[in-house]
């Protein structure tokens, strides 16, 4: 049996997260059910009849011990259990590549009275590098499990003050929603005097009462990188030790929020941050990134991952545990990082790559956390010339304004030549097009990014260049594929690659394919290869549009490329001295508060204590 002696006072680490309508209702994500047992998601607890069982092997529920031991160097930890009725509970320790521990196996009587806890001190007797912590209930009568915390009678190191930080700008409905969602989460929280809300209004249209735990900032719309410096500035003022960037739609579990303060309260490394994972919302079931890295592209990690699978989330988890990759990022849908290790403001990019471009010139020690993700609307619908061209422009600056990332004039370029020759195939020209105006004005320098932060005229040239990429409502008889070559054949792929996919041969137009393709496959190049005309549907099929084969703009637009690379080679070693300059001007805590036009009074009292 347990033991029933009077236990130290503990801290809660870590508890259990449950299915949640509008973000995410996939049971088996959370927790896996047998036999007569049932979940009860909105009042957060599990019913058992005799025999029922319940498994919390899943990635939103288990405990990765291998982290918190390297990050957070624990010394107890004890699984907490309330509810009702007679179980037998095992605690098992999974390990890679090898048989796992059953730590516990012990029949308990729950109380509604108390929690029953289970001291796990068998734990720090095994070196443990990595590996997870899981338990299992089985029901020997009736009963119920109301909570489940992982807990430790070892002190915290700091007490977390936490500002969240949302950028919007006219999503009035969704930052609402958000802000009612985190009022009612906070109300409840035993962390409510160390977690407040800044909303900062790059639209000033929002209204959301503002509240103990809640304030809105308006701001001038200069992007995700003017509203997040706002914020980051608002946080400073306040006397936050901490500042966590969000989405305005913020599609996380709140208690994602309990979980990462927590963990940033244990860490050893004053410098510690949590970068949130990041799922397609149209298969929530699995990871579409858990970090990334920057290298001369954006590279998310772990995509596919399936949730579903205990192996899959295992193996994920044993592979974040210990020091992130050389140059990881988070990104600002979920970052939370400690306020006192800024040393850079971000740069004005107005959206995309600032958040890369924090992480890289920060010494963070980045970490994730199982379960802190956040649900998000399907990337390849959000593709455009806009965000190509943005995606280019602050590619070049990484590389070009931070030492760590110099790899010389020929490799910088090839960033740039890579963008041109992923959209060829495609016949995406008016992306294309923009490619090469981000490429022109990343010749203008760093002050361009200063004369743009609001991005109004470039906004407005590339939504009038953007004709024939412009979704569009889809009829309700959808057309169907026309293939007369097979791209599956490696010749006919080898053949279309040699001649630029057709633009090389005469008449190709004329016999090219006519696919048509869905939103999965609308970033891929292996379905364009022998194409001549492609349709594209978004992910709900509501919304296409169609791209054709032309060799006159693809002439005028590699003829535009190629005059601008060579000035980029020319240009080079002046480029590289004035971006390394400007950034470091343009990232001041100085330049953004005028940038911002903020005064004195618009500082907010710093927090009492």
């Amino acid at each position: 049996m347990p033991d029933q002696s009077p236990a130290p006072a503990v801290t809660k680490l870590q508890s259990l997260i449950w299915p949640e309508q509008g973000i995410c209702t996939e049971r088996d994500l959370y927790v896996r059910l047998h036999g007569p047992a049932g979940l009860s998601a909105e009042d957060g607890m599990v019913h058992f009849a005799v025999d029922g069982r319940a498994e919390f092997n899943t990635w939103f529920n288990l405990f990765n011990i291998g982290k918190w031991q390297h990050n957070c160097a624990l010394s107890d930890l004890r699984l907490s259990l309330e509810g009702t009725g007679q179980f037998e509970v095992s605690v098992f320790l999974a390990l890679p590549e090898r048989s796992w521990e059953r730590l516990v196996n012990q029949v308990v009587s729950l109380s509604a009275k108390a929690p029953t806890e289970l001291d796990l001190a068998a734990l720090f007797d095994l070196e443990l590098t990595e590996g997870v912590l899981f338990f299992e209930l089985r029901a020997l009568s009736r009963g119920k499990l109301t909570a489940a915390d992982w807990v430790t009678a070892d002190a915290p190191r700091r007490t977390p003050e936490l500002m969240l930080s949302i950028t919007t700008f006219k999503r009035e409905a969704a930052v609402q929603r958000t802000a009612r969602r985190f009022e009612t989460y906070i109300a409840g929280s035993p962390l409510k005097d160390h977690i407040r809300l800044t909303v900062v209004d790059n639209g000033q249209s929002v209204r959301i009462a503002e509240s103990d735990h809640i304030t809105v900032v308006p701001n001038a719309n200069l992007g995700g990188a003017g509203g997040f410096s706002r914020g980051l500035l608002a946080a400073r003022d306040s006397g936050a030790s901490h500042c966590l960037f969000m989405d305005d739609d913020a599609s996380v579990h709140m208690d994602s929020l309990d979980r990462t303060w927590r963990f940033l309260a244990y860490a050893i490394d004053p410098a510690t941050a949590v970068a949130g994972a990041m799922i397609n919302a149209s298969h929530r079931w699995a990871i579409w990134e858990n970090g990334a890295v920057f290298n001369t592209r954006c590279l998310p990690l772990y995509m596919g991952t399936d949730l579903r699978d205990p192996g899959q989330s295992f193996g994920m988890e044993y592979a974040t545990t210990g020091p992130a990759p050389d140059r990881f990022y988070g990104g600002w849908w979920y970052f939370a990082f400690p306020v006192d290790k800024v040393v850079h403001q971000p740069f004005p990019f107005f959206v995309r790559g600032d958040d890369v471009s924090f992480s890289l010139v920060h010494d963070f020690d980045i970490v994730t956390l199982n379960g802190v993700v956040s649900f998000q609307d399907s990337f390849t619908d959000k593709e455009s010339p806009l965000t190509w061209y943005l995606d280019l422009r602050s590619h070049m600056a990484h590389h070009l304004s931070l030492p760590s990332m110099e790899i010389g004039a020929m490799r910088t370029l090839k960033i740039a030549a890579w963008f041109f020759l992923r959209n060829l195939p495609r016949m995406h020209y008016e992306t294309i097009q923009a490619i090469n105006l981000a490429l022109e004005d990343v010749l203008k320098g760093p002050e361009f990014f200063d004369n743009n932060a609001d991005m109004a005229q470039r906004r407005a040239d590339i939504k009038a260049l953007t004709q024939e990429e412009a979704w569009t409502p889809a009829p309700r008889d959808l057309p169907t594929s026309k293939w007369r070559m097979n791209p599956r054949n490696r010749w006919i792929r080898f053949f279309m690659k040699i001649t630029l996919n057709g633009h090389l041969l005469p008449f190709f137009r004329r016999f090219g394919n006519h696919p048509v393709l869905e939103a999965g496959d609308r970033g891929s190049i292996f379905w364009a290869w022998g194409a001549a005309r492609i349709t594209y549907l978004s992910a709900d099929k509501r919304k296409w549009y169609t791209v054709t084969h032309s060799k006159r703009k693809f002439l005028r637009e590699a003829a535009r490329f190629t005059g601008l690379a060579l000035q980029f080679l020319r240009r080079y070693p002046e480029l590289l001295q004035m971006y390394r300059k400007g950034y470091d001007d343009l990232t001041t805590e100085t330049y953004w508060r005028a940038k911002l036009e903020m005064t004195p009074e618009t500082a907010p009292a710093k927090a009492a204590g």
